[in-house]
């Protein structure tokens, strides 16, 4: 897991001088899936691109379990059906928007590559996505 340069400098904001970063006024985050690592410069080009993807809501409030690090999804994450092309998926990230230009927060790597085809609508059960800080 990692955090995106910006969010990195977003945190010393909110512990040294108390300022809130724009993205906490929204009551959601976005989870977006991606074939390739998008590094702390956030670098989402790699986004999938198959036919019906569009990133999902995430409730700030209700989606993600545990009080240290760790944390994991509470609910399941589902993505629309593939309706055509396909995307290996190998990461994902949790960004500000629901699409367009992106504040990404963190990203990670898939603990498998998801194969996306046709008839296929990715997915992941509550608690088998995890986010960690150390």
């Amino acid at each position: 897991m990692s955090l995106s340069n910006a969010t990195e400098a977003d945190a010393l904001d909110v512990f040294l001088r108390g300022l809130d970063p724009a993205y906490r006024a929204g009551a959601n985050n976005y989870l977006a899936l991606l074939s390739g690592d998008p590094g702390e410069t956030a670098s989402l080009v790699s986004e999938a691109a198959y036919t019906g993807y569009a990133r999902i809501a995430v409730p700030k409030a209700s989606s993600w379990t545990g009080t240290s690090s760790p944390f994991t999804n509470s609910n399941l994450l589902q993505f629309p059906a593939c309706t055509a092309g396909s995307t290996a998926a190998t990461h994902f990230a949790i960004v500000d928007t629901a699409s367009g230009p992106v504040g990404m927060m963190i990203s990670g790597s898939l603990s498998a590559t998801l194969n996306i085809s046709a008839g296929i609508q990715p997915q992941f059960q509550a608690g088998s996505l995890s986010v960690s800080a150390d």
